[in-house]
């Protein structure tokens, strides 16, 4: 008997859930949120493993937001230039700290808006800060969750921003945070982007895309 799209994205959430586990996991080192903040501005088109291997002595050198907001961009170049547009990405993180100690009080706001304002975070990145430090529902698309969300067939759409909307009205919400994490193991484990394990793959019967049936 043929699924109905609500029970197939059903059995796939299950699936997911039996596979990874339902714990929240994030990849980037931070003991605190604005660590978290300026670890994910760095993420951008680059490994978490370099990323930890470069915010390490980053927030030694910088411990707080204050710190780091009246450091010199050079420096803090020097600090991060192993992972790819260290320029930008540095007077990003200045920048940002910045307007955290100056209209926020040092606390990494929660809202949407707010966090979308700061320098370098657009709403992946906000949606990273409000899932995994304020548990507020949100669904992070990043590059695992948009091509597999498209093989999975929940979406057609390839923006990240339509993909998000398109996500939020086919997830429910108590699975919108856990998707992200689940979605990134499983796109660094068995769908690779350019050599998928479908034979592998737990989700190939409700796979739309799954080479293996």
């Amino acid at each position: 008997m043929k699924l109905t799209k609500k029970e197939r994205v059903k059995k796939i959430l299950e699936l997911l859930d039996e596979h990874y586990g339902t714990e929240m996991i994030c990849y980037l080192n931070h003991e605190n949120p604005w660590q978290l903040l300026v670890a994910v501005i760095l993420s951008a088109q680059c490994t978490d493993a370099r990323v930890n291997i470069v915010t390490g002595p980053l927030f030694e050198r910088y411990p707080d937001a204050q710190a780091l907001a009246e450091a010199d961009v050079a420096e803090v170049e020097e600090y991060i230039h192993s992972v790819g547009f260290y320029k930008n990405k540095a007077r990003n993180i200045i920048l940002s700290s910045r307007k955290i100690v100056q209209e926020y009080g040092g606390e990494v706001p929660s809202d949407l808006e707010a966090l979308t304002s700061l320098a370098g975070v657009g709403r992946k990145t906000a949606n990273v800060i409000r899932g995994n430090i304020y548990n507020e529902p949100s669904i992070v698309v990043d590059t695992h969750v948009k091509r597999i969300s498209n093989k999975l067939g929940f979406t057609k759409e390839t923006e990240p921003e339509k993909v998000e909307y398109a996500l939020m009205k086919v997830l429910p919400k108590d699975h919108w945070i856990m998707y992200n994490i689940q979605i990134i193991t499983l796109g660094r484990q068995i769908c690779i982007a350019r050599r998928p394990k479908c034979e592998e793959c737990f989700l190939r019967e409700y796979c739309p895309s799954s080479e293996v049936k």
